[in-house]
């Protein structure tokens, strides 16, 4: 005689159920200067246009928390911005070039000395990107 295994309802739910990723977490390290805020503030304006797809995170880079956070993830120095989607701040381009989103934005009126090589479609390119995964 052969015998029949019940598999609990609440096991075959779970199979049934879509799969959500989480929300990408993006994290500002930057210092709260005018001329930080004045380069992030486009950014900042996208950042709060997207609502609950994206989780926010600020930080204070000149904080102990800031230092901290740098340091995990293995940067030092004088960096006035880095954002961190996810926990990195290496992305990759639509195009598949890698790029870093360390120091200001590259803009005109950046100095060049502070100039990062990623620009704030970089940041909405990948945000986008993973806001679209289920």
């Amino acid at each position: 005689m052969k015998t029949c295994r019940l598999i609990p309802l609440a096991a075959l739910l779970v199979f049934a159920l879509p799969v959500h990723a989480a929300p990408p977490v993006v994290e500002i390290v930057a210092m709260p200067h005018p001329p930080v805020k004045m380069a992030l503030q486009p950014l900042r304006d996208w950042l709060a246009q997207q609502g609950a797809k994206l989780k926010l995170v600020e930080t204070d880079v000149e904080s102990p928390a800031g230092e901290k956070k740098l340091a995990a993830v293995g940067l030092s120095g004088h960096i006035p911005v880095v954002i961190l989607i996810d926990g990195q701040y290496r992305v990759k381009r639509p195009d598949g070039a890698s790029v870093d989103l360390v120091n200001f934005p590259n803009q005109p009126n950046t100095p060049p000395g502070a100039r990062g090589q990623w620009v704030i479609p970089d940041v909405q390119a990948v945000l986008t990107e993973r806001m679209k995964k289920p």
